[in-house]
């Protein structure tokens, strides 16, 4: 299925945006000003985070922040700052993931990774840089703003949980210890127990930084509580819709496509298809996908891109 017009052109448009602050910062040339010119940094640092920054994706987190600032009544623009830090985590998990003591790959998205450019050292340190930047961009995103200082540092809270060991890196750390024994060795504890362990992986590895996202905008936008949480469980929803999309694309989809020459089922990784079945993980997926929806409807039409997101997790076809 190709991706609805309007997901499309709001995934174009924060990708156009975020990128061109990135460029125009990392040289020193920013005029946005929504994150700090890095014109002084180390020449092989400030490449080294540029390279990975500018390596293309589909720039769904800040999508996220945009639109969710949208939705509760904040011009997208306004949200600038919060959409690149988001987008600077994202990036500097995956050149962390890439890393010799994690995954070790030498390719993301058909470019030479970050360590294979500017060797492990460098890319460790762009990783912190980028992480760290994030949270100056945020905090300079709330003071343009001019939020109470309550609010500021509501939205440093709510991008670091969705980060850390609560969120993105907890997850994490739990994948890797569950790759360490095989779905056949998992199942024998029980459905329950592996589908609860299957279900804290991808709330926090996948899901949390989304939410984060989601809720990033939100704080920016002071949107009450109630719209705050409509929020949080849609991109619970979606990040869980999305985890059992991939895992059935791993079974069924054309490898060419996705880009991938294992599988799951070969590697015997616990996954929703192999907890569930085929068809059932699907069925599975689109009650997620419900319920995302039914979290949109404090919104009205405002909500219209997060509703053919809900769709699009899970009928793409990579």
């Amino acid at each position: 299925m190709s991706m609805p017009k309007l997901l499309s052109k709001a995934l174009a448009d924060a990708s156009r945006a975020v990128e061109r602050e990135f460029q125009s910062s990392l040289g020193g040339k920013s005029t946005v000003a929504a994150i700090p010119l890095l014109a002084a940094a180390p020449p092989t640092l400030r490449k080294s985070m540029l390279y990975s920054l500018m390596a293309g994706g589909k720039r769904l987190r800040p999508a996220l922040v945009l639109e969710a600032a949208a939705c509760c009544g904040l011009p997208r623009g306004k949200a600038l700052g919060a959409a690149c830090a988001l987008e600077m985590i994202h990036t500097y998990s995956l050149i962390h993931d890439d890393l010799p003591a994690m995954d070790d790959d030498d390719l993301r998205r058909g470019k030479p990774t970050n360590h294979k450019v500017f060797g492990e050292a460098a890319a460790i340190l762009a990783g912190d840089a980028l992480l760290t930047l994030a949270f100056e961009s945020a905090a300079d995103n709330a003071a343009a703003l001019r939020l109470p200082g309550r609010d500021a540092a509501e939205l440093v809270r709510v991008i670091a949980a969705g980060a850390g060991w609560r969120g993105m890196v907890g997850g994490q750390m739990a994948d890797l210890e569950s790759e360490q024994a095989k779905a056949s060795e998992l199942l024998n504890g029980g459905r329950a127990k592996a589908r609860k362990r299957l279900e804290y992986v991808h709330t926090h590895k996948t899901a949390a930084l989304i939410v984060a996202s989601l809720e990033a905008g939100a704080v920016l936008a002071r949107a009450p509580k109630a719209k705050r949480a409509a929020l949080r469980e849609y991109g619970k929803d979606v990040g869980l819709a999305f985890q059992i999309a991939d895992d059935v694309l791993d079974r069924v989809g054309d490898k060419a496509k996705l880009g991938k020459k294992g599988s799951d089922l070969a590697n015997d990784k616990l996954t929703y298809p192999r907890l569930f079945g085929i068809e059932a993980s699907r069925e599975l997926a689109l009650g997620y996908v419900a319920r995302a929806h039914a979290a949109l409807k404090p919104f009205g039409r405002r909500a219209a891109v997060l509703h053919e997101l809900a769709d699009y997790v899970v009928s793409r076809d990579r």
